[in-house]
């Protein structure tokens, strides 16, 4: 997995020491990977977003980082001692939990092929589609529906009103919200304006998470001005709220550059 202090995630790697069994994503997420079909989604879902809309990256960079801090995440929630419902409640094995972090995160925004407005909606048909073709190379007929069942879920929570029901879900929610560095902001911003969305989505300037001092998880936040807090509290404290990761994570976000004397640090 990525350092403790690296801004944007290598991808997995599945020879590195985590705090999870990861045997079967070991096996499955080469395959992800490599799906012409998952590809092509990942690929045609910025057309929407970007082409006709004007917003910001929904692509296949976007889907990395996604997927990287949400396994991140997981891997330093299991450190901590965390338990994870999802998989558990639908007795599958706790091998498939970062099974279903890490394909949920995969195929979470394919929804934006149809529309930007209401995507996580229109995600949940493509996907289960998807899904059905994909999971019996890896699973036997139930553990296909309970690991799909799993999967749409957290596709369906990520950026709805819809509160998650499991902590995987929970991941994906926040590892969405943290693609939030210079551009990367999941706020939509015009290109060109002067707006608070625009210059908010230039103040970040890394996102860093590490192992937490009296909780599992700690955000490390670098902003280069006071428009960072937008993006902090309208955005990542905004999918934090109704996660079940609440108390987990803690939120510190430093203002490098405050010659505006405004804002110097902000912590949730």
């Amino acid at each position: 997995m990525a350092s403790d202090t690296e801004s944007s995630p290598r991808e997995y790697e599945p020879n590195a020491e985590h705090s999870f069994p990861d045997e079967k994503l070991n096996e499955i997420l080469p395959a992800v990977l490599e799906d012409p079909e998952i590809t092509a989604y990942l690929k045609a879902q910025n057309v929407n977003a970007v082409t006709r809309k004007g917003f910001n990256d929904h692509g296949p960079k976007h889907i990395e980082i996604v997927r990287n801090r949400a396994l991140r995440l997981y891997d330093l929630l299991k450190r901590g001692g965390v338990e994870f419902n999802g998989a558990l409640q639908q007795g599958l094995e706790e091998a498939d939990e970062p099974v279903i972090v890490a394909l949920a995160a995969t195929i979470h925004d394919i929804g934006h092929v149809v529309h930007r407005d209401d995507h996580a909606y229109y995600s949940i048909p493509l996907a289960a589609d998807l899904l059905d073709r994909f999971l019996p190379r890896f699973y036997d007929t139930e553990g296909v529906v309970r690991v799909k069942a799993e999967i749409l879920h957290a596709i369906l929570c990520h950026h709805t009103e819809e509160d998650p029901l499991t902590r995987e879900a929970g991941v994906i929610r926040v590892a969405d919200a943290l693609d939030m560095e210079r551009g990367r902001s999941r706020i939509p911003y015009e290109k060109g304006g002067r707006g608070i969305n625009t210059l908010s989505s230039q103040a970040i300037s890394s996102v860093s998470l590490k192992e937490g001092d009296g909780v599992p998880v700690l955000v490390e936040i670098e902003m280069v001005n006071a428009a960072g807090v937008y993006q902090v509290d309208n955005l990542l404290k905004a999918k934090l709220d109704g996660s079940r990761l609440e108390d987990l994570i803690r939120i510190v976000a430093v203002n490098t550059k405050a010659e505006d004397q405004l804002v110097e640090r902000i912590e949730l």
